[in-house]
């Protein structure tokens, strides 16, 4: 206990075994973050500015976009500065706010890719009662649902991480406070938060990935059953872009989160955070975009308005 009350800070030690590759993944990291404010906010500013665009939708697409930079934001900038300056501490306190806030937004981006599953199940497989389903007030409900969601596992998440002693050299192998690296640092028997982990985040990865594929199946059923190949190419163009999205997030979070042992392979871990926490908010805005002809002309529309003026 007297070691406990001790513990002020924790040193950052991702990536420290590869001293040559540190400059050049702190700029990596930076071009990424800019790239993935600036193309989400593009996002953002093409739903706002597009009154065609303000479907149910493009309503969760925009509150996905808010919610990429503010999953980025609470890695990406600590990190290129850890990696570029080499202060690789961070304090008690800031280390449990980034995992309650990482956690937060990850949790809410699993149920955002399953409530955007949802309403494409909808919108393709019950085309008529659409906007009768899809109202106004279902839509905000599912999104704050979301965030509440999150926030109940994040809270949890972290209570029980931060319930641990933590000996020694407080070092962390990791690039940032994530729930399995903190627990790998501790000097407790974390047997208990294992189980509480792969529990809470087994649950949420399998129940929002069921509604995805269970979704999804009844799409591609229904795409095939139509008539026209017309219909069938822009169903599956519209589908598409999500599948893409999906695949990537629920494959790299299964394999750090929702697996017996996820504590004890921190190397590993390293490098496939870097996907779920840079690499794929940094390209839902374009996965999105190319694939979408609606965004694309948006866009196009917004360009020559700015030329005329």
């Amino acid at each position: 206990m007297e070691n406990d009350t001790k513990v002020t800070e924790f040193i950052l030690v991702g990536f420290k075994s590869h001293p040559g590759l540190q400059l050049l993944l702190s700029v990596l990291f930076s071009t990424m973050y800019i790239v993935t404010v600036v193309g989400n906010t593009c996002m953002i500013l093409i739903i706002r500015m597009d009154s065609k665009l303000h479907t149910p939708m493009y309503f969760f697409l925009e509150n996905l976009s808010i919610l990429d930079i503010c999953y980025s934001s609470v890695i990406t900038p600590k990190a290129a500065l850890t990696l570029s300056l080499g202060r690789r501490t961070i304090s008690y306190n800031g280390c449990a706010s980034q995992m309650f806030f990482f956690s937060l937004f990850g949790t809410t981006e699993a149920f955002f890719l399953a409530v955007m599953a949802y309403d494409r199940f909808t919108a393709i497989c019950n085309p008529l009662l659409y906007k009768i389903v899809m109202n106004k007030r279902l839509c905000v409900f599912m999104v704050v649902g979301s965030y509440l969601s999150g926030c109940i596992n994040s809270t949890i998440q972290t209570g029980f991480t931060f319930s641990l002693s933590f000996c020694g050299p407080k070092e962390i192998n990791h690039f940032f406070c994530d729930v399995p690296a903190v627990m790998h640092a501790s000097c407790s028997d974390t047997l208990v938060n294992e189980k509480v982990m792969l529990a809470l985040c087994g649950s949420i990865i399998v129940s929002t990935a069921l509604v995805v594929f269970i979704s999804y199946g009844y799409i591609i059923i229904t795409i095939v059953q139509m008539p026209s190949a017309e219909s069938r190419r822009k169903a599956f163009s519209t589908c598409s872009s999500h599948m893409l999205a999906v695949s990537l997030f629920f494959g790299t979070v299964f394999f750090t989160y929702a697996q017996p042992g996820a504590t004890s392979s921190p190397d590993k871990s390293n490098t496939i955070s870097i996907l779920y926490t840079i690499v794929i908010p940094m390209l839902n805005p374009f996965i999105y975009t190319l694939r979408n002809k609606e965004v694309k002309g948006s866009l196009k529309k917004q360009l020559k308005r700015k030329r005329f003026f």
